[in-house]
């Protein structure tokens, strides 16, 4: 068996910075040079496995003895603040449930996020890249593509997916942002107002159905005595907050990746077909996710490494993307190619379940973004764009553009 060559008191911490906001950190290589596993240190002083190679990290997310319960002993969080999360049920569907419970989750939710169905929302999201945009000319530059555009977009896409009202934004706006406080008290309070917020609206949707997503599962699911409102208020909750926040994120790192290097912009501007496969590579580059968080359940044995169970392991989604078992040449920004292996939305039965959604917001944002603005370029020097990363994502404050 492999161990690892550096002593407990050497273990780097994790995460770490990235140098670049849009592409993870260069100090992955000094990781994968000692072998695709590797012991980390985290915040709290605990330790964990990183998992840095590609070809393992996706064995290890197809792996049933790995959970993904967050309250279970040895899961290693990433920041006080996602420790606390757990705590407040927001990890109680989906995202912090194994098997059984998961199965019977997400096989009510797979028949609302086909192929087809997302495709069926394609004008609704088209015209609401086209409002956005619209509305950023009207205004005239500079303009803030994060707060202008990059925010707006999925919010508004997700408010259509689910059949919430977008106007309704301020009453889940703010606490949707303070359930990922480490204070417990802030936490729980965001919790309890978003929880009141959707309830409410469930209760309104049932004496009054509309569309959208949540009345379908009332109407299917939840009057068939299969769902309770409590979990299809988590549901609301995990599907609004994942299903904008995320994609806002790509939007922004993808198009600052993008003004960084011209030359793959005046590619998609001059062959918007390259669109679709650029996806792909945008979520490679940016790798938004920088590490996927699981505890062992058994003893796992893997590129000669014994993981234990209670051991806490960190699939290095970010680090995984760089590799050569996925691009021959992964430090290049080629939107040329199309790396449907990727680990941007996951691997395994805890793949993103809106990914196709995504994708269509995604391609529709950058295909008309290319077209309609030719001329877009960053408004201040590239070293002046301000980010920061939250949990385990990375995120920019601003973005400021002109065209």
């Amino acid at each position: 068996m492999s161990t690892p060559t550096t002593t407990p008191a050497e273990r780097p911490t994790f995460p770490i910075g990235r140098q670049c906001p849009y592409r993870p950190s260069a100090d992955y290589a000094a990781f994968r040079a000692e072998g695709p596993l590797s012991r980390v240190r985290l915040y709290d002083g605990r330790e964990a496995w990183l998992v840095t190679g590609h070809t393992e990290a996706r064995a290890l997310l197809a792996d049933r003895r790995l959970s993904i319960n967050a309250r279970a002993d040895g899961f290693p969080a990433l920041s006080a603040e996602m420790a606390e999360l757990a705590n407040t049920g927001y990890t109680d569907v989906l995202i912090g449930v194994d098997p059984p419970v998961h199965t019977r989750q997400r096989a009510m939710l797979i028949p609302s996020f086909s192929v087809r169905r997302m495709n069926a929302l394609r004008p609704a999201i088209q015209d609401i890249v086209d409002q956005r945009i619209d509305a950023m000319v009207a205004a005239g530059p500079p303009a803030d593509l994060v707060a202008e555009f990059a925010l707006p977009v999925p919010s508004m896409a997700v408010c259509v997916l689910l059949g919430v009202p977008y106007e309704d934004r301020v009453a889940f706006a703010g606490p949707a942002r303070e359930l990922f406080d480490a204070d417990p008290d802030r936490a729980a309070a965001a919790m309890a107002a978003l929880t009141d917020y959707f309830g409410r609206l469930i209760a309104a949707k049932e004496r009054e159905p509309g569309t959208g997503l949540l009345d379908d599962l009332i109407a299917d699911q939840v009057r068939e005595g299969r769902l309770s409102r409590d979990e299809l208020i988590l549901y609301a909750m995990l599907m609004l907050i994942a299903g904008q926040d995320t994609t806002a994120n790509v939007i922004s790192l993808g198009s600052l990746a993008l003004l960084e290097h011209p030359d793959q912009f005046a590619k998609l501007r001059a062959d918007p077909a390259l669109v679709t496969g650029a996806v792909e590579e945008i979520m490679r580059y940016v790798s938004l996710v920088e590490a996927i968080s699981r505890v062992a359940l058994a003893d796992i044995e893997i590129a000669g490494y014994r993981i234990r169970a209670g051991e806490g392991v960190l699939i290095g989604a970010a680090a995984a993307n760089f590799t050569t078992a996925l691009v021959p040449t992964p430090e290049e920004f080629d939107v040329t190619r199309s790396p449907r292996h990727h680990l941007g939305f996951g691997f395994g039965i805890h793949q993103c379940i809106g990914q196709n959604l995504a994708r269509i917001e995604l391609e529709l944002t950058f295909r008309t973004l290319t077209q309609r603005l030719p001329g877009l370029r960053l408004a201040v020097p590239a070293e002046e764009v301000r980010s920061n990363t939250t949990g385990p994502m990375e995120r920019l404050t601003a973005l400021l553009v002109t065209w």
